[in-house]
């Protein structure tokens, strides 16, 4: 009893909340993020949940249904005091409303300070606001507040300090738009990225396997490990595995490691990635090229946690998350009753549980000139900071980018070193392949 999850980013609201709740004798659980907030209430089965208004990993209103739904006992309030109506009560509600009330005057105690002398305020504080400014791609100073209320100028420039501005909403002349809400390792405000962005979250905090599918260089990997990062797995390994990258004759040996003497040239005993990823996530990079006979005992392992190494009589059970990944139409192939069959249609229905489309760059490229600046900006680390003249951008638009975003990051490193030491580069220094231009 007296149970509470702390969930936000924010170190010092979790502190001070925690110290106001343990004088009021709850026991008190703390997590930075949504998804470490979900492991905590599925380990402890708390009375209540506390929530910020932001949350660094998840949308905190999805974030809060996906509780309601899976642990409808539990209340959940957010920082603010708000709780959803009709929800469950805790009986110590009049505690949790205190400590809400503490907590966020000592915050103005701390703000006013911290406006007299912000030479004061804390390294990890400003640390938490620049990396939060930089994921929305903008210095903090043109976002509206989350309340849309008037502030005084000191206080309002603390607010963008700490990170407090509202995520998803920009300024835009007297009014405001939403912007879709995307996650640090995507680059974009499509909304093709914001859905992509939603699923990653809806699916990340489960066991679930899940099965990326999207053309070659549009970031597959990338999305595992915003998977990974988001799921209670997060401090665990990331295990990663390209099926085409290794022989045939070793890539059973790789997934499910050997004994010694298992086979000519095994003079040590190994363990496969399979075992290496026990805990965390096993990313499985292009499943399509599998060897159908290695099918079979992937299908077994993700049916029964266990595997076998080879060369051994022994099966060791492990606790692995797999994400797939391919480029290839797995379900089609999978499908085809002439020819030889690449894919077994059983394996693909228990990688298939959760499929996510990863967008080609053609179909989003609203999203390009974001794309361009994050990779210029990447490259102005190692030379001169470059920027594109109006003309090569129109020249990147009007290319179809059958390589996808990593065929862009290499148009533009070659442009930046045929730039020189001029600081804008021009169209000329856009080199695209066989000059082709987006049809239509």
């Amino acid at each position: 009893m007296r149970t509470v999850v702390l969930a936000s980013a924010d170190a010092g609201l979790r502190q001070r909340l925690r110290s106001s709740l343990t004088g009021l004798r709850w026991q008190v659980r703390e997590a930075g993020g949504g998804a470490e907030a979900m492991a905590q209430v599925e380990q402890m089965r708390p009375e209540a949940l506390l929530v910020d208004s932001w949350l660094p990993d998840l949308e905190v209103g999805e974030f809060a249904g996906q509780v309601q739904l899976m642990y409808p006992g539990i209340e959940l309030l957010r920082v603010d005091g708000a709780g959803d109506a009709g929800a469950v009560r805790s009986p110590r509600r009049n505690e949790l409303l205190h400590a809400l009330r503490e907590a966020q005057n000592a915050e103005v105690n701390d703000t006013a300070a911290w406006a007299a002398a912000p030479e004061t305020v804390p390294k990890g504080v400003q640390r938490r606001a620049a990396e939060k400014r930089s994921q929305l791609g903008e210095t903090g100073a043109d976002f509206a507040l989350e309340d849309g209320g008037t502030k005084d100028a000191s206080r309002r420039s603390l607010e963008v300090l700490l990170g407090r501005e509202c995520v998803g909403r920009e300024r835009v002349g007297r009014g405001t738009r939403h912007v879709v809400s995307t996650l640090p390792e995507m680059v974009g405000s499509s909304e093709l990225m914001g859905e992509l962005a939603r699923l990653i979250r809806l699916v990340a905090p489960r066991s679930t396997t899940v099965l990326i599918e999207g053309e070659t260089g549009t970031g597959k990997e990338l999305v595992a490990k915003a998977v990974h990062r988001l799921s209670p797995r997060a401090g665990k390994a990331f295990v990663v595995l390209n099926c085409a990258a290794i022989p045939e004759a070793l890539l059973e040996a790789e997934l499910f490691g050997h004994t010694r003497g298992a086979f000519t040239g095994a003079v040590a005993s190994r363990t496969g990635r399979i075992e290496a990823a026990d805990g965390g996530t096993l990313f499985l990079d292009e499943i399509g090229e599998m060897p159908i006979g290695l099918q079979a005992k992937m299908l077994r392992f993700l049916e029964s946690g266990e595997l076998q190494r080879v060369g051994d009589n022994e099966t060791v059970h492990v606790d692995v998350r797999v994400v797939a990944a391919t480029h290839q139409p797995l379900e089609r192939l999978a499908s085809e009753v002439t020819g030889e069959r690449r894919f077994r249609l059983d394996l693909y229905h228990r990688l298939a549980v959760f499929p996510v489309e990863v967008p080609a760059l053609r179909e989003r490229m609203e999203d390009l000139p974001l794309l361009a600046e994050h990779f210029l900006e990447r490259l102005g680390q190692e030379m001169p900071r470059k920027r594109l003249a109006p003309d090569a951008e129109e020249k990147l638009h009007g290319y179809e980018w059958p390589g996808n975003v990593r065929e862009l990051m290499h148009v533009l490193e070659r442009a930046a070193i045929l730039a020189e030491d001029r600081l804008e580069i021009g169209p000329d220094e856009i080199r695209l392949r066989n000059g082709r231009r987006a049809s239509g």
